[in-house]
């Protein structure tokens, strides 16, 4: 049994990441009461309907009254209107916190709009499915993964180390870095990625000469994974690259400049440099599996509805 470490945590946003928190704090015992709450009615109604938290509130400012700690889980886009609802409801001495994929933006929005007396932690997991929705969430989604926190001026050496605390309470282990090298390292490494799969499933579903129904039909594993990420949650993703722009503009140049060369490779059949390129980026995807991050096992589209749950995640 863990151990208390809030005695009222709020939790706003309701989706994927919130109600895995939700889970994750009342299964560990990490908090005395979950209070929850969504911007969306019907969002607060199954989450009701699933004993989601301890009680869902009907306004931002029922939510946090009582709170030592509130979670900002919503799309990045709405995280500094978020705090802004909540300001004068904060109590003296709380922590705010939050678990959006873009860093510095957020920072920017959410300071402006805290009080004084109330810390604020960024953070981010490293976590995620490409479900989204209060039925999504499970408790262990943040087990083995990486918890991110960016210090700003509002974070305070007390409230760090809880927040700290508790990601690694909830499985996770936690990275603390800048919020400029975080928006630049997620840039690589998740939102580049995810724009070039949306860009691909998109390509596909747009050929006049390769039918809808042969692009599902004969989709072997590259482009069937690309769906898996291309099917995240649309309201997040546009926040994020909005949001991250600079980041993200940077990277797919450098991702254009590369391509380029690829075509150039094959235009001209520069067979050792294609073979060159493929061992370098073979060798990537080894490192990642003795990380920890991924298993080696091959699926070849057979797995089961279990082990689909468990395996790959679409990450934030």
């Amino acid at each position: 049994m863990s151990q208390t470490m809030f005695e009222t945590v709020s939790i706003l946003g309701l989706g994927l990441i919130g109600s895995s928190l939700a889970h994750g704090l009342r299964e560990k015992r990490l908090a005395g009461r979950v209070i929850g709450y969504d911007a969306s009615a019907d969002v607060r109604g199954r989450a009701a309907g699933l004993k989601l938290c301890d009680e869902i509130a009907e306004t931002p400012d029922a939510a946090v009254a009582d709170a030592d700690l509130v979670i900002l889980s919503m799309p990045v886009g709405a995280a500094g209107d978020a705090a802004s609802s909540i300001a004068a409801a904060l109590k003296p001495g709380a922590i705010v916190t939050d678990v959006g994929g873009v860093k510095s933006a957020v920072i920017a929005k959410v300071e402006a709009a805290l009080p004084e007396g109330v810390a604020f932690v960024p953070g981010h997991p490293i976590a995620g499915t490409e479900h989204s929705g209060p039925e999504a969430g499970f408790g262990s989604l943040f087990e083995g993964r990486w918890a991110i926190l960016t210090p700003s001026e509002r974070t305070t050496d007390a409230a760090l180390e809880k927040i700290s605390a508790l990601w690694r309470a909830l499985g996770s282990d936690v990275e603390t870095m800048t919020p400029e090298h975080h928006d630049l390292v997620l840039a690589t490494t998740s939102h580049l990625p995810h724009l070039i799969a949306f860009n691909i499933v998109g390509t596909a579903a747009d050929m006049e000469e390769v039918t809808r129904s042969e692009v599902i039909k004969f989709s072997a594993g590259g482009f069937r994974d690309f769906t898996r990420i291309a099917a995240s949650d649309p309201v997040m993703w546009r926040d994020i690259f909005l949001n991250n722009k600079e980041a993200v503009l940077e990277m797919l140049g450098r991702f254009s400049e590369d391509l380029a060369a690829l075509q150039r490779m094959i235009r001209w059949e520069d067979g050792e440099a294609l073979q060159d390129l493929f061992t370098r980026t073979r060798a990537i995807r080894r490192g990642i599996i003795e990380a920890g991050q991924e298993t080696e096992a091959p699926d070849f589209g057979r797995r089961g509805a279990d082990a689909a749950k468990s395996g790959p995640k679409s990450e934030t």
